[in-house]
């Protein structure tokens, strides 16, 4: 029988296959070892595969896109109704199959080999923030249980760090901790400059992708934001619209709506927690700029800050944002400030 639609369920060593034809019945149910899967497919005609977005669905979606193959990676969470009772690899190939044949189901673009090592910078450099945080902290801790305070601030505890580093500063401390002081001190100033270094790389790429000099065009987005969102969006032509985009983001409010009456609530905090974060730095960047400078501000920014908390207006002003950032992509412009858009005839 004439194979047209394939589930895969991906995995480390063991992949599993449910492969059906034009009329729904199943030619193909079997396991496959990592070796043995582009062999499988080698001999398989041209048919539509179905895969769960995971660490490793776009490299296999690449390599299955390379023997003829059409491949369409899917969130979990939407493949997940139709996964029936008793969950096991077979089952959920079965629900993978089902899922990537239903017309509203919603696609993750596929990402290049360019696009994936971009994001691999920004997971290092958000792994090494994470490290440097946690090294002033216990830093901080150890010397506040000697009495003493260091000023709040990244640079100072740094400078601090590298007073005692060099022995410029001898904290009255016993042997031991000094001991386990110096080790903290060296080790955040290596992970210092390793993340400078990160920073260099990031501001390199962001000047040689169009897209992110475009995207750093728009208030509130520096090189950092403007090259996750790059290469974090294959393709914008798959959302509709800005708001679509911000929902895809997670900064749209929640419903619960029933009987014709909308009740919002939070924001949802689907999708990208990172892209999602950088957005509401930004956002809270251009808050606090319009504390100082007023006059600067965006008009929309300062409506927003006289009837609402900070906070509030960072998040809503994160989900403006994430508007302007899919009009950008998807029209291949740059930031309009005060743009107007034309009203339809």
């Amino acid at each position: 029988m004439q194979i047209t639609t394939v589930g895969l369920d991906l995995a480390k060593s063991v992949f599993q296959v449910h492969a059906v034809d034009v009329s729904g019945d199943v030619v193909v149910r079997k396991t496959l070892r990592r070796s043995q899967v582009l062999p499988f497919f080698t001999r398989v005609p041209p048919c539509l595969i179905g895969i769960e977005a995971c660490g490793t669905s776009h490299h296999w979606a690449r390599e299955l896109t390379k023997l003829g193959h059409e491949v369409r990676i899917m969130p979990p969470a939407y493949v997940k109704p139709y996964v029936k009772r008793s969950k096991n690899d077979a089952v959920d190939a079965e629900a993978i199959c089902e899922a990537v044949t239903r017309p509203t189901m919603r696609f993750v673009a596929m990402k290049s080999t360019g696009q994936q090592a971009a994001l691999s910078v920004h997971r290092v450099r958000d792994l090494l923030v994470k490290q440097r945080t946690q090294l002033v902290n216990m830093i901080r801790g150890l010397l506040a249980e000697f009495g003493i305070d260091i000023p709040v601030g990244l640079e100072r505890a740094l400078g601090l760090a590298r007073q005692i580093a060099v022995s410029e500063v001898e904290p009255e401390v016993p042997a031991v901790a000094k001991q386990i002081l110096d080790l903290l001190c060296a080790q955040v100033l290596d992970t210092h400059v390793r993340l400078q270094a990160i920073d260099r790389a990031i501001i390199a790429l962001q000047r040689t992708d169009e897209v992110a000099r475009r995207l750093s065009t728009i208030p509130g987005i520096g090189p950092v934001g403007a090259t996750a969102l790059a290469a974090s969006v294959a393709d914008p032509g798959q959302f509709r619209s800005g708001r679509e985009f911000a929902a895809w983001l997670g900064l749209t409010p929640s419903q619960n709506s029933s009987g014709g009456k909308d009740r919002l609530g939070r924001i949802t905090k689907m999708g990208d927690r990172y892209l999602r974060k950088l957005l509401v730095i930004g956002a809270t960047s251009l808050v606090r700029r319009a504390k100082y400078k007023p006059e600067a501000a965006d008009p929309y920014l300062l409506a927003l800050l006289a009837r609402k908390p900070a906070r509030v207006a960072s998040v809503a002003m994160a989900n403006k944002m994430a508007r302007v950032v899919w009009a950008v992509m998807a029209r291949g412009e740059v930031y309009q400030a005060r743009h107007a858009p034309s009203l339809a005839a």
